[in-house]
């Protein structure tokens, strides 16, 4: 298989640092020998050792690396973001798991709980040894979390939470939650621990798409928790919407890691593979679509390392990040969808990547805000008027 560096035309990679680079080629050596070995066993079985990875993410520093203090690394934003995106050149379901525990469920805690949450639950999920989730996504209420059906009433000094959330990452295997719900005083946050009377969390089965990934419900039926379960500084709904924001912009990096390796595959192969009497590559109409899928590609670069340096000068705006979201991931499927065509009937095939990361793409293009949302985001920053209902 070609290199990566290959696939550098645009030479981005003299844009990053030494320790950045460093870092991700730490991550990348740990998909390579963590990751490409067993990662079609566990797509095909629907199964994924979420604890062992967890441990082993911790050890690096993966879990929650952009936030400081409480044993989080500390790293930049363009850090993470390569980080990301060697783990999603490993599969989406790796990523999102590390993007579930650090941008939203230790980021929530981080931003805005208290310093007692803070000190009892960020350093074991920072080294991977309580896994959290994060419940915003109903049954019902996808797109719109400002209908949300869950509620949290006062009884006493305690809150009683009854509800459910739906298609909530690592929840089934999750030690803690975020549980967002709403009150007489608005959207609020909570810490809840899953193992709280009234929890439970089925895990989602059947899934085509990001099977290497642990999906459940989260099932509340009139849960007790003390009144310092709370997020003290969460007070409406922008709170849960800026860890969204802080998951999108792992997606920018990570839907890029997905691409890169449909790519790598694709190019190795029509390299490789002869038809006519001379390789696929030599064909007019193979080097368009690889031409044009590399240009696609390192322009997805260059968008997700401007969003990153744009967020280390804090400056990152959400709807930059919606920009980065629609365009990378949309692009990224386009090109697994692409590599596919070069590989003919072997590009279903298990033995290579390229459908398992055009599958789980179909997913990372609707979580975390739909295609059609950020689109709408976009529009109402250009236009000043919000066509969200």
């Amino acid at each position: 298989m070609s290199s990566a560096a290959s696939l550098d035309l645009l030479d981005i990679d003299h844009c990053l640092s030494a320790e950045e680079r460093q870092i991700r080629a730490v991550v990348r050596q740990l998909v390579d020998q963590r990751v490409r070995p067993e990662v079609a066993g566990w797509y095909e079985q629907g199964r994924v050792p979420v604890r062992e990875l967890a441990a082993e993410f911790g050890k690096l520093g993966l879990l929650g690396m952009h936030l400081t203090g409480y044993g989080c690394a500390g790293a930049s934003a363009v850090a993470y973001g390569l980080a990301c995106l060697e783990l999603e050149a490993g599969d989406s379901g790796l990523r999102s798991l590390v993007s579930v525990q650090g941008s939203l469920a230790m980021y929530a805690i981080w931003r805005y709980g208290s310093e007692e949450q803070k000190q009892q639950w960020l350093p074991p999920m920072a080294a991977g040894e309580a896994i959290g989730c994060f419940g915003l996504t109903e049954p019902d209420h996808g797109s719109d979390p400002a209908s949300m059906a869950t509620r949290a009433r006062r009884d006493g000094s305690d809150w009683v939470l009854h509800g459910s959330k739906m298609w909530i990452t690592n929840a089934p295997v999750a030690d803690v939650a975020v549980i967002w719900a709403r009150t007489d005083e608005g959207v609020r946050g909570f810490v809840v621990p899953m193992d709280t009377p009234g929890v439970s969390a089925p895990e989602i089965t059947r899934k085509m798409s990001l099977r290497a990934s642990v999906t459940g419900e989260i099932v509340l039926d009139d849960v007790r928790l003390p009144a310092s379960a709370q997020l003290p500084e969460a007070t409406g709904l922008r709170a849960p919407l800026s860890c969204l924001t802080e998951a999108r912009y792992g997606i920018v990096w990570g839907a890029l890691g997905a691409a890169r390796d449909c790519l790598e595959t694709a190019l190795a192969y029509a390299i490789g593979r002869e038809q006519f009497g001379r390789p696929l590559a030599g064909f007019q109409l193979t080097q368009a679509k690889l031409a044009d899928m590399v240009v696609e590609l390192q322009k997805g670069q260059l968008l997700a390392l401007h969003l990153g340096r744009t967020a280390e000068r804090g400056a990152l705006r959400p709807e930059q990040v919606s920009v980065g979201k629609l365009n990378n991931v949309r692009e990224a499927l386009a090109i697994a969808r692409q590599c596919r065509t070069i590989m003919g009937a072997n590009g279903i095939s298990g033995e290579y990547p390229v459908m398992r990361h055009a599958n789980n793409l179909e997913s990372v293009l609707t979580y975390e805000g739909t295609a059609e949302i950020h689109q709408l985001v976009i529009g109402q920053r250009l236009t000043g008027i919000s066509a969200f209902a």
